[in-house]
């Protein structure tokens, strides 16, 4: 398994710890060179976002993967999470329906998190 892979796969275990909704795998390593993976999820309210947050910054910290950026982790309407190779966004609901980036990144290919 490669190094992308295995960050992905620890993103979304912390995500699924604190009970994401929703968790989308986007490989996008063919359309762009900005990463392997985007990684989106939501969650119901400010406290549960930012706590998805620490959980993944925290368990990919441990493996080795410090994170680059997080931006908009104060509003926690859309966190951004910025690891290199994998970029997670954990949205609220209604700025994931604002946004809509899984038809935006539509050129990646939607991949099953079960599946990495």
């Amino acid at each position: 398994m490669n190094q992308s892979t295995e960050m992905a796969k620890l993103a979304i275990e912390a995500l699924e710890d604190k009970k994401a909704e929703g968790i989308k795998v986007i490989d996008i390593s063919e359309v762009t060179v900005i990463a392997d993976y985007f990684i989106i999820a939501g969650g119901t309210n400010h406290n549960q976002i930012q706590a998805l947050c620490d959980n993944v910054e925290e368990k990919l910290g441990r493996a080795g993967y410090p994170v680059k950026q997080i931006e908009g982790y104060n509003t926690a309407n859309w966190i951004l999470m910025d690891f290199r190779d994998v970029i997670v966004h954990i949205f609220d609901r209604e700025n994931r329906l604002l946004y809509d980036l899984e038809r935006i990144w539509g050129d990646g290919k939607l991949i099953d998190p079960k599946e990495l």
